[in-house]
């Protein structure tokens, strides 16, 4: 029996990992914000699939909040095996369109709580020589498309490149980039999808099992689907020019307004 902490855990991504870990036979320890449903989830997973689910409250936009997380994942006394960070958001706006704390608070999110909490894992990981992480980013990573998509391309890069740092230790690290999924991230950022086309939709418990499968064959990228492999295979050797140009367009076109 393994632990695993998931962020993020009481919609979309979040979600989906917590159901699918728990009906594999894990035990969880899941934080999310909303504590209400947090306990609700809790019982919900406990009473179907009879594992052992702790919940934290904590908010990652607040150092509080990671400093919670980050004691939990160093408590040897109960080891966590794997982490999925995947807590994140969007906000609605372009450049200089978006209040200044907003753009803080996502890097905060994003950024600095993945780097603080995949540390705080990798540590003991390292220790026990057993262990994985998997940093959910997103498509984005690969366009120049302002804060969002910046800060997604920072965990690629950093998911990747503490890989390397960590091969041989028996710890494993996996940046996971799915593209449109059928969650909750557009309504809370305010955004509507009807201008989405129905082939970019991607749905959380596919891309959950896609991703697991790529873990475990030792992938350090995942790209959870056929039609986002190819769209991100063609931005990776287009000029970076012509990348941005498309990435605009598409974006006005069919992103969240």
């Amino acid at each position: 029996m393994t632990t695993v902490l998931i962020t993020g855990a009481t919609a979309g991504i979040g979600a989906a990992f917590a159901r699918r870990l728990a009906a594999d036979g894990h035990d969880l320890v899941l934080v999310a914000r909303d504590e209400e449903r947090l306990s609700a989830q809790a019982t919900d997973l406990h009473d179907r699939h009879n594992v052992e689910v702790e919940v934290l409250r904590a908010d990652l936009a607040e150092d509080k909040g990671i400093e919670a997380v980050e004691a939990r994942l160093r408590d040897a006394e109960r080891p966590v095996h794997l982490l999925v960070n995947n807590a994140g958001f969007g906000n609605k706006g372009a450049y200089l369109e978006v209040p200044m704390a907003d753009e803080l608070r996502m890097l905060k999110v994003h950024c600095e709580a993945v780097l603080r909490l995949t540390s705080a894992a990798a540590e003991g990981m390292r220790e026990r020589r057993r262990g994985a992480v998997v940093n959910v980013a997103s498509v984005a990573a690969f366009t120049p498309r302002g804060t969002y998509g910046a800060s997604k391309s920072w965990v690629v890069q950093f998911t990747q490149g503490v890989a390397r740092d960590l091969a041989g230790s028996g710890v494993r690290l996996m940046a996971l980039c799915p593209g449109f999924v059928r969650t909750e991230f557009h309504q809370r950022a305010g955004m509507g999808t009807d201008n989405v086309p129905a082939w970019l939709w991607l749905d959380a418990d596919k891309v959950v099992a896609a991703a697991l499968r790529d873990l475990a064959h030792g992938k350090t990228l995942s790209v959870p689907d056929p039609r986002y492999k190819a769209l991100t295979g063609l931005m990776r050797i287009a000029p970076r020019r012509a990348v941005s140009r498309a990435s605009s367009t598409t974006g006005r076109k069919y992103g969240p307004k």
